[in-house]
């Protein structure tokens, strides 16, 4: 995983999965990854209806001493009352 700097400019890298893909990388059920962002605890972006999950902070919140994972706290741009 690259930072955003890292990244060339016609890279065809996908900087966000969508919860599905990332229940898959962290070898959850899709049910278990939107009980995690509902409850906050996966870090999720929210553009439109669409749910988001950054790569860089999906590798921080699996490996928080990797030296390419963002500092950044967790975007939780979701409203704990509807999560979906």
């Amino acid at each position: 995983m690259k930072t955003l700097k890292q990244l060339p400019a016609e890279s065809n890298e996908r900087l966000v999965v969508t919860v599905p893909e990332a229940a898959g990388l962290l070898g959850i059920s899709r049910a278990f990854a939107y009980e995690l962002v509902a409850r906050e605890e996966l870090p999720v972006v929210r553009l439109g209806r669409r749910l988001l999950a950054p790569k860089a902070q999906l590798l921080a919140l699996v490996d928080p001493a990797s030296t390419e994972a963002i500092s950044d706290p967790p975007l939780h741009l979701v409203s704990s009352d509807n999560p979906f």
